[in-house]
């Protein structure tokens, strides 16, 4: 029996997460999880709505950090993790992605010499000015088990020297997304409570620091979409709805976006699945398109998942009014089709849906 503590914080450790345990749940004769939340996210639907839906075990412990700055809020996660860690002494410590959870529960655990696990290991933006490249760096340099997506997240820590513990085991996002969809089908309402109908809407979502936390970025954002003629829904992140507070009347003029508060996951499948274009800085939200087949434009100048701009659904142009108008324009008179050939969803580059599997396989063997 081995023992494991997953570090789940923010938004994407949820639905990362919830493949995972189901998988860990089915090995339960030889490995024992332990779910600790650090409570970076910690209102209802940023952080509980995941739970109640997906079928999270409960956490064993909440950390309840809150929010706060980067430094502050890594700096109080990481205290409260070693005091976690020290107590539990697991075997490992797994943690996904790239929030600042992510990293202080990597630090913490490496400093006292108890092995990490990093989910989604490998990706690289090479845009040190994120927070989450930063983050993504450090965790990689401190973890024994390093579990790629895609065969180009192994080439990243290749060239960085990193070549123990690497394996290439898929995408637990896609693992999500299987399991998950048809549970959406039956119970998600939100297109009916919204009074859409399926590929009248383009989706729009904006969180990241780089676009938010500089205003004229986000307006210009919101520019490019409101002189796009779409009918635009943009659920909001509760810190983009800080920076509109900010911009005021240059929102109010732009009567084709619809805002609404941020959903649940449920409900964002089938929002993605069903808008005819999806406008995003979320790099699980790119994926998603691709998984769906929507064609996806994304408003940043680079993508730590380059896949899918390979594959042709996926287009970078960055926060920029003009380049996200003409972008929407060309794909409403192409009928809404990638701009060139695309390959078939059997062959998209984020695994087979088991990428979870394989993960608990590996930490059996150590």
């Amino acid at each position: 029996m081995i023992r494991v503590t997953c570090l789940v914080g923010a938004r994407p450790n949820f639905i990362k997460s919830a493949p995972l345990l189901r998988a860990m749940r089915s090995r339960a004769s030889r490995i024992r999880c332990r779910l600790v939340h650090s409570g970076q996210h910690y209102d209802y639907v940023m952080s509980q709505t995941f739970f109640d839906e997906l079928g999270l075990p409960a956490p064993r412990i909440n950390l309840g950090v809150g929010s706060g700055s980067h430094a502050e809020q890594t700096g109080k996660i990481m205290t409260a993790c070693e005091r976690v860690f020290r107590r539990e002494r697991p075997d490992w410590v797994v943690v996904l992605g790239d929030v600042n959870s992510t990293l202080a529960g990597a630090l913490a655990a490496a400093k006292l010499h108890i092995p990490v696990a990093h989910v989604e290991a490998g990706l690289r933006s090479f845009n040190k000015r994120m927070p989450e490249e930063i983050n993504r760096l450090l965790v990689d340099h401190v973890s024994e088990l390093l579990f790629c997506p895609t065969r180009q997240a192994v080439e990243n820590l290749k060239a960085e020297g990193i070549r123990r513990g690497v394996h290439r085991v898929g995408d637990v996002m896609y693992d999500a997304v299987r399991q998950y969809l048809a549970l959406a089908r039956r119970r998600s309402t939100i297109l009916r409570t919204l009074g859409l109908a399926p590929r009248t809407y383009a989706l729009a979502t904006v969180h990241r620091a780089e676009n938010t936390e500089t205003p004229e970025r986000l307006a210009a954002i919101l520019s490019g979409l409101s002189r796009s003629g779409e009918r635009v829904i943009l659920p909001l992140h509760p810190r983009t709805w800080k920076v509109l507070r900010r911009l005021g009347r240059r929102v109010v003029s732009m009567p084709r976006l619809r805002l609404i508060p941020p959903v649940s996951y449920l409900d964002m499948l089938m929002l993605e699945q069903h808008a005819r274009v999806i406008v995003t800085d979320s790099g699980g939200v790119q994926k998603e398109a691709l998984f769906f087949r929507v064609p996806c434009l994304t408003v940043r100048d680079e993508t730590e998942w380059v896949e899918t701009v390979e594959s042709g659904w996926n287009e970078l142009v960055g926060a920029d009014a003009g380049r996200i108008g003409e972008a929407l324009t060309r794909l409403r008179r192409r009928g809404y089709r990638p701009p060139w050939h695309t390959r078939s969803i059997s062959r998209q580059p984020f695994g087979d849906g088991h990428a979870s599997e394989r993960i608990v396989e590996l930490l059996l063997r150590g």
